[in-house]
């Protein structure tokens, strides 16, 4: 932490958060300028994470700051009984969140950020959840729900109806456990009430993520419902979006990050100093002047989100295996590990940037410079445990579309073959010097049983088809596969990122 910040706070005295200290915060806090008491909510936005405030909600609150977006507040939401955890907190201090920017060239910096008015009550069901959306004054309904909570199969890209969610949400409309369920079920009132649609925004990092999001609800609809399916995919609108910003998870350090700025904040978000937003403008019932405070408009949002979703979430899972494989705790701390660093340039500039397109202003490679510094911010407390999680979504998501495409075109692809032996090598569940690396995925006991197969049969853990899919009939791959694997377990990690450092470009 920046040692001037904290020597100038040693004598500040935390506030709790709430409408009533804004006003009394430190003078180098940024707070919320608006009449918060006025505001009133035009979106809903389900899964509330951190990510969610440091970003969508961000650029709200500048809109706001400029006198703009008056009505365009959010309420938050869950469908989950832990999400109600977080709804407490967050009702505690009226819904403010202080935002911790850690810069390393500029210094520390917090500013509150006040978009959010309201938290709806979870309860089973999800009723108030669905009358809320229902209401005519919610124009936009958006979700940050992770990469891998739109229950798409994941060896066809396509709805996987088989899942007891979406069974049961077939079973019983009026009564869901999804998001998706949820918001099927308002647009149905909203339709009997004439009240007319909303766009469903998707913040997750997928390519298509809006597509993904239309494909997800109207698959789902169609179970109980073909004629409402048929209306929510006419009338609804769903923009593909691109979304960036690194926002660790909040912890104790966190927490006393923030009473160093006088706030005493039970949900404080950290971030880095660089954020991005990139959507297609298709909106069906309106949407904030988000192009005002540096969001971009485009139909080549799938350029944009290609480059991104490669080299900057591709390239996590590089490093983040590697990283929980040899100790590493932060993506810093792999950035700062000579070999590892080499390691993720190798693999970034011969195997992921040949399929990657420049969008305007930015070259993949100039983008890959971006990146290395980004992930080389030591303030970043980024784990490489969060961003190794859910690596059956990760990998078959970030990994596996640009090994296929380096596969067509006879590309180089074995630094992806490595990545895809260290992932088998972590999911063994021992780091290289014997410490237990606890499960970390949603299907880790399948992944943990197929890994100690992959010891002596390296294609045991790419004939997980719902994973690997075709690519276990690509001989070039199985076979780089299998020798970097029977090289790490033989030598262990740091002989294998040598041997392929080595190699001359592929």
């Amino acid at each position: 932490m920046d040692e001037l910040m904290t020597e100038s706070k040693l004598n500040v005295v935390p506030q709790k958060l709430s409408n009533e200290t804004l006003a009394s915060l430190p003078a180098d806090v940024v707070r919320p300028d608006y009449d918060r008491t006025t505001l009133t909510p035009g979106i809903v936005h389900i899964g509330l994470g951190n990510f969610h405030r440091a970003h969508q909600s961000w650029y709200l609150h500048r809109l706001m700051q400029m006198g703009l977006a008056q009505d365009w507040a959010i309420i938050g939401a869950g469908v989950r009984p832990y999400d109600d955890v977080q709804r407490e907190k967050m009702a505690a201090q009226d819904y403010l969140t202080t935002l911790i920017e850690l810069d390393p060239e500029s210094g520390t910096s917090a500013e509150v950020v006040g978009s959010m008015i309201d938290y709806i009550d979870i309860v089973e069901g999800n009723g108030p959840l669905i009358e809320r959306m229902a209401a005519a004054d919610i124009r936009i309904v958006a979700l940050t729900v992770t990469e891998g909570g739109y229950y798409i199969d994941p060896a066809t890209k396509g709805f996987d109806a088989t899942h007891p969610d979406i069974i049961h949400d077939a079973e019983n409309p009026d009564t869901p456990v999804t998001a998706f369920g949820a918001m099927i079920a308002a647009l149905k009132l909203r339709r009997e009430r004439g009240v007319g649609p909303f766009t469903g925004q998707c913040c997750d990092n997928l390519q298509g993520n809006g597509a993904i999001l239309r494909q997800t609800v109207v698959s789902l609809a169609k179970l109980s419902d073909p004629e409402l399916a048929d209306w929510i995919d006419t009338n609804c609108s769903f923009p593909n979006s691109m979304v960036d910003c690194i926002v660790p998870v909040t912890g104790p350090n966190e927490i006393a990050m923030a009473r160093e700025f006088g706030i005493d904040d039970a949900v404080p978000v950290t971030h880095e100093s660089f954020r991005q937003w990139v959507s297609e403008d298709d909106f069906c019932a309106g949407r904030p002047d988000w192009d005002k405070v540096g969001v971009t408009f485009t139909d080549a949002v799938h350029d944009y989100e290609a480059m991104k979703i490669r080299i900057l979430n591709g390239g996590h899972q590089v490093l983040a295996n590697t990283g929980e494989l040899l100790g590493m705790e932060t993506i810093a701390g792999c950035m700062a590990h000579p070999l590892i660093a080499k390691f993720f340039a190798k693999v970034e500039h011969e195997d992921i940037a040949p399929h990657v397109k420049a969008v305007p202003g930015m070259e993949p490679n100039a983008y890959i410079d971006l990146i290395v510094k980004r992930f080389s911010n030591p303030a970043i407390l980024d784990t490489t445990r969060r961003v190794a999680f859910d690596g059956s979504s990760r990998h078959t998501g970030f990994i596996l579309p640009i090994l296929r495409d380096g596969l067509a075109s006879d590309g180089s692809i074995e630094g992806l073959s490595l990545v895809e032996a260290l992932w088998a090598r972590m999911c063994a569940g021992t780091r290289e010097d014997g410490s237990a690396i606890e499960a970390n995925d949603p299907f880790w006991d399948d992944l943990f049983a197929t890994a100690q197969q992959a010891k002596s049969e390296p294609l045991a853990w790419l004939q997980m088809s719902q994973t690997y899919g075709d690519l276990v009939e690509q001989k070039r791959f199985t076979d780089a596969f299998s020798k970097w694997l029977t090289l790490i377990w033989d030598q262990g990690v740091e002989a294998a990122l040598t041997e392929y450092c080595s190699q001359s470009g592929g």
